[in-house]
């Protein structure tokens, strides 16, 4: 199950940078790498970026649960 958290997140980074760099400079790296946004290959990874987000929300949520939100926020002494 970690790898499955460790590869979901690591797909929903690619995504994140995907869109900044759409953002900033109108420039679709998975399209670029893929063939263009319409080709099967960019589909997939668009579509296993969006699942991987989905997931992320339950590790999310357990860390609301657990309280680990509150615990990321003191680090480096900033309460």
């Amino acid at each position: 199950m970690r790898a499955l958290h460790l590869v979901t997140l690591l797909l929903v980074i690619v995504g994140g940078v995907n869109w900044l760099l759409v953002g900033l400079a109108d420039f679709d790296l998975v399209a670029t790498l893929f063939g263009g946004q319409d080709t099967a290959l960019a589909t997939i990874v668009y579509v296993l970026v969006g699942l991987s987000a989905l997931w992320q929300i339950v590790p999310f949520a357990k860390a609301m649960q657990v309280g680990e939100t509150r615990a990321e926020a003191n680090i480096g002494g900033h309460r």
